[in-house]
C-alpha cells in the first residue's frame, strides 16, 4: 500500500521475538573535555550491551533541563563523531524537528550516517515544538497544523527516496524534481509523539517505529496505533514500539518493574536518559541494570 515503509527494519521489531532492550539518550553536553567524555560514554554503553545511543536534536537547551545558553551540539555532526568511536551501537536522533532540515537533506544526512556506521543509523523525526530556538536563530516556525502537514510530506519524501524511484514529488510544501539518494540505504524511520489523530496515524502509514513517552498512557496509545494499523491494512506486529523516559538513581526495582510492564505491552526498546548523564556513579548504576537484563534469559 502506498506510503508504507520498506522492509529492512532492525531485528528487534517484533517484541515477541526478543527480550526488552535498552537505549540511552544524551540531552546535555555541559562537561569537559567534551570529546573525550562523549567517547567514553559511548564506549561504556557499547561494552555494557546497550542497544542504541540517541541524541536529542535541539539547537538550544530545552528549559526543562537547563538554560538555553547551555552547550548544545548539532545532532547529526555529533552522531557522525559517535559512529567513528563505536562499532555496534545503533545511532539516532530523538527526534529531529521537521522544521530544521529540508526532507531531502535530512534523508541524505541519515543515509550518510547509515553508510559510514555500517548500517547502524535510525532516522528519528517529529513535528517540532520548541519555538524559542526557532525564533532565536531565525528559523521559520509554522503553526501546528502546517508543521504536521510538513511532517507527513517529509515522511512521504523519505519513503520515496528509500524506494529508489527517481520521480518528481509535488507536495504542498516540498517539490522535488529528481529525488536521487545515492548511496541508497534502508535506514529505518522512527516517529516520536503521542498524538492520536495525526502522529500515530502517520506511524502506521509511513514509519518503522513509534516512540512514546514512558508512563501510564503507553498501553492506550498502542491500542490507538493498533486501530490505525487495522484501518490502513498495516501489520501492527511489524512496527517497533519504543519508549523514552528517565532513569532515576536509587529506583532500580521500580524501573525493572516498569520495563516488565512495557514488555508485556509489546514495547521492545526502552530509551532512557539521566538527568546528570556525566555523573559516573549514576551511569554505573544504570549499566548494572542493563547487565542484569542481559543475564536474564527471559528479559526483565
Amino acid at each position: 500500500m502506498k506510503g508504507l515503509s520498506a522492509r529492512g527494519v532492525p531485528s528487534f521489531v517484533a517484541a515477541k521475538q526478543i527480550r526488552m532492550k535498552l537505549g540511552f539518550q544524551v540531552s546535555r553536553y555541559d562537561v569537559q573535555p567534551l570529546p573525550g567524555r562523549l567517547k567514553e560514554l559511548a564506549q561504556r554503553l557499547e561494552e555494557a550491551g546497550f542497544d542504541s545511543l540517541w541524541l536529542m536534536d535541539h539547537l538550544f537547551q530545552i528549559e526543562e533541563l537547563g538554560p538555553a545558553e547551555q552547550d548544545m551540539l548539532e545532532c547529526y555532526t555529533a552522531l557522525g563523531f559517535l559512529a567513528g568511536v563505536t562499532s555496534r551501537l545503533r545511532l539516532g536522533a530523538m527526534v529531529s524537528s521537521v522544521t530544521f532540515r529540508h526532507p531531502a537533506v535530512l534523508m541524505k544526512a541519515a543515509c550518510t550516517l547509515d553508510v559510514l556506521s555500517s548500517g547502524r543509523a535510525w532516522l528519528g523525526l517529529g513535528a517540532g515544538w520548541y519555538e524559542r530556538e526557532h525564533q532565536g536563530l531565525g528559523i521559520p516556525f509554522p503553526a501546528t497544523a502546517e508543521r504536521f502537514e510538513r511532517l507527513e510530506e517529509c515522511l512521504q519524501v523519505i519513503n520515496l527516496m528509500k524506494s529508489g524511484r527517481v520521480e518528481p514529488f509535488l507536495g504542498k510544501h516540498y517539490r522535488l524534481k529528481e529525488p536521487i539518494c545515492q548511496p541508497s540505504t534502508r535506514v529505518p524511520v522512527l516517529v516520536g509523539g503521542m498524538g492520536e489523530q495525526k502522529t500515530l496515524r502517520m506511524v502506521a502509514q509511513y514509519a518503522d517505529a513509534c516512540n512514546l513517552f514512558q508512563g501510564p498512557e503507553v498501553g492506550a496509545k498502542l491500542e490507538v496505533l493498533r486501530r490505525h494499523c487495522q484501518a490502513l491494512g498495516r501489520d501492527f506486529e511489524g512496527l517497533a514500539k519504543t519508549t523514552l523516559g528517565v532513569y532515576v538513581p536509587g529506583k532500580r526495582r521500580e524501573f525493572l518493574r516498569e520495563l516488565q510492564h512495557l514488555k508485556e505491552l509489546g514495547v521492545s526498546l526502552a530509551v532512557v536518559g539521566l538527568l546528570e548523564p556525566w555523573n559516573r556513579a549514576h551511569l554505573d548504576e544504570l549499566i548494572s541494570v542493563q547487565r542484569s537484563l542481559l543475564e536474564s534469559h527471559s528479559g526483565p
